[in-house]
């Protein structure tokens, strides 16, 4: 009996020490035991950190942000550049946007969800003694949280009343029983851009497509809505707006006569359109103006990069381009005191991190400095951009980042990595974990950036609309046939991979090219755009209708059926590796359980990964490590052998 026990101990060993290495909130079917020496090996690309700026304090020249020192990105306060990060918050959920009161500073609002479901809910953060207090319902979702100017009210919008329309709610943020519906609205679009400068007013977007908004005015006081932009025979795109600082007028981007999103001033008296800087043709993305009105920080889209870009608000006149690292600004925002302006830079050399530029002083600073594991940030590798005309003579580009050829001589495999949206952009920046496959497996990633993508114009926007979906598959055999034009890529050890939208590309891609590619990865993907359409989150469906085509029109869901991967499984004959959350209000869980099943239906090759704590995309480091992980087994069994 104790000779058989102790033949029976390795193996009881071996299924614990598997067993002990899975988070027990992750559902692992398929996935290998994840061996030790690959976690030591991979273990200094897993502790990368990047941080976001979140607000200026309305006083001091202080600062909030977020980052990550434990499994989630938590509020931080941080009083001098490079100075230490002070923790705030210490939940298990990641925190979103936060923003301290205006005028005192004596609390921050701030946006937290649980599970990954996306349901946020707003949260009181006291600084006198730390506390946070929960100040909505606990149930519905609630975004855009906007102080008033003077700090006492702030507003939101909310599904509470039907959990499908958003609504704009406002409220006494000391007290949340103060809370009141202050108008009601059809559709899941609904958003606060800003208060007038007397708080009198609201500034409100309508979204109701990536080629389609509308800016509106809400009465403060009573909730009575006037619409701002009328419309007109074309759609028309209002993105970021703000109210001027002399309450005459409001600026926003618009695409109106343009195929980007232009600077434009809005008159409130007479609705006239002035256009700011029309000889750029990028998009801008945001902008605000300084306190006194005088100047307005605004950034470009060029090629993908956001460039940071200064004009004087009075005669639109452009100032010199301010002296910055190479990298990608987002997220501007000036200190009370008119001269520092705040704003997130990234690049392939550094992740995510908070800056401040003097616009007087010409002195820029650096408020953060983000973690690499160690590694050298030197050694990352810099991105190249390409253009290619596609099979009907349109103009696509990609980003591809090449490893070192004196480290890994001759032709090195290629991972195709699809951005979401469909109305995302890949872009030129840190490439994070991603880095091990460059460094250490010596693997190509070529970033796509096909038809529909964001960044170039609104005509490119709409060219996979409805019935014209497959052409954006098609554009991939374009990426594909560049690759294997390239010596120093193998063009037998090709994969594919993406998230959401990006994910029924992948999906797509391995029914159209299974001969050609090895394997894919599908993160949170459609692969059946009915059934998704039927299962999204009520506030969503009618927006993405608009995008994907209607699938009560008869004609429409017989295309839609068609194209759908989970109706195609058949023809997936390579290995695939599908990973969703359970909690994801986007894409159901529901869109990968089918196609796993339909994989293994059709005597198919599947791994798949759920995680019951996670939504769209793993955001708690421990899941997120465990995927990575799982990703670079497959890769090294399917992609480098």
């Amino acid at each position: 009996m104790t000779k058989n026990l102790l033949r029976l101990l390795p193996l009881v060993l071996l299924a614990f020490t598997a067993h002990a290495q899975v988070p027990d909130n992750l559902v692992v079917e398929g996935v290998p035991v994840i061996p030790t020496e690959l976690r030591r090996d991979v273990a200094r690309y897993l502790e990368f950190r990047a941080a976001a700026f979140q607000g200026w304090h309305p006083i001091r020249r202080e600062m909030l942000i977020t980052t990550r020192f434990g499994d989630t990105p938590q509020l931080h306060l941080v009083k001098t550049p490079g100075g230490a990060r002070r923790q705030l918050t210490f939940g298990s959920e990641p925190v979103g946007g936060a923003r301290f009161r205006p005028q005192f500073g004596d609390f921050a609002v701030f946006s937290q969800d649980s599970g990954g479901g996306e349901f946020y809910q707003l949260y009181r953060h006291d600084f006198r003694d730390g506390r946070n207090t929960l100040l909505t319902d606990g149930k519905s979702r609630n975004t855009g949280a906007r102080f008033a100017h003077s700090g006492v009210q702030l507003a939101y919008t909310s599904t509470r009343r039907t959990g499908k329309d958003n609504d704009i709610w406002v409220m006494l943020p000391h007290d949340s029983k103060t809370d009141r519906l202050l108008c009601q609205n059809s559709g899941g679009g609904w958003s606060v851009l800003d208060w007038s400068p007397d708080d009198s007013l609201l500034l409100v977007l309508q979204y109701l497509s990536i080629n389609e908004s509308h800016l509106h005015l809400v009465d403060a006081l009573t909730g009575k809505r006037s619409q701002l932009t009328p419309p007109g025979k074309d759609k028309v795109a209002y993105g970021h707006a703000r109210f001027a600082k002399d309450g005459k007028a409001v600026y926003a981007t618009s695409d109106d006569d343009s195929e980007y999103q232009q600077l434009i001033r809005i008159e409130l008296k007479d609705g006239r359109q002035a256009t700011l800087a029309a000889n750029i043709a990028w998009d801008v993305e945001e902008f605000e103006q300084s306190p006194d009105g005088k100047f307005i920080a605004f950034v470009t889209n060029e090629a993908g990069v956001g460039t940071l870009n200064l004009l004087e608000a009075k005669n639109g006149k452009a100032l010199p381009k301010p002296r910055i690292p190479l990298g990608t600004v987002s997220n501007l925002e000036w200190h009370s005191n008119g001269q520092d302006l705040a704003f997130n830079l990234s690049s392939a050399k550094s992740p995510n991190d908070v800056y401040s530029l003097n616009v007087k002083s010409a002195q820029l600073e650096r408020w953060t400095e983000s973690e690499t594991g160690g590694l050298n940030p030197d050694g990352f590798v810099e991105p190249e951009i390409i253009k290619l005309s596609s099979f009907d003579g349109l103009l696509i580009s990609a980003i591809a980042y090449r490893p070192d050829p004196k480290k890994f001589p001759g032709p090195r495999p290629v991972i195709i990595s699809i951005h979401g949206g469909p109305e995302g952009q890949s872009r030129p920046g840190f490439q994070a974990r991603n880095n091990y496959f460059l460094n250490e497996l010596g693997v190509a990633i070529v970033y796509p950036n096909v038809r529909g993508s964001a960044g170039y114009g609104k005509t490119f926007l709409t060219l996979d609309n409805g019935f014209k979906r497959e052409d954006s598959v098609r554009d991939i055999a374009t990426i594909i046939a560049w690759i294997g034009r390239q010596p120093e890529f193998d063009r037998n050890r090709l994969a594919v991979t993406g998230g959401s939208y990006g994910g029924y590309m992948s999906l797509a891609c391995m029914v159209m090219y299974g001969d050609i590619l090895r394997c894919g990865i599908d993160v949170v993907g459609i692969s059946n755009f009915v059934t998704f359409l039927n299962n999204t989150q009520d506030y969503r469906r009618d927006l993405r209708r608009v995008e994907y085509g209607d699938e009560r029109d008869p004609k429409m869901k017989e295309f839609l059926e068609r194209i759908s991967p989970a109706n195609q499984a058949a023809r997936i004959v390579k290995p695939l590796f599908v990973v969703q959350g359970k909690n994801d209000p986007r894409v159901p869980l529901t869109e990968s359980e089918q196609m796993v099943k339909a994989i293994r239906t059709a005597g198919g090759k599947v791994w798949y990964l759920m995680a019951q704590d996670e939504g769209h995309g793993f955001a708690k480091k421990r899941n997120a490590d465990f995927q990575f992980l799982a990703t670079i087994l497959f890769y090294k069994e399917h992609l480098l052998n």
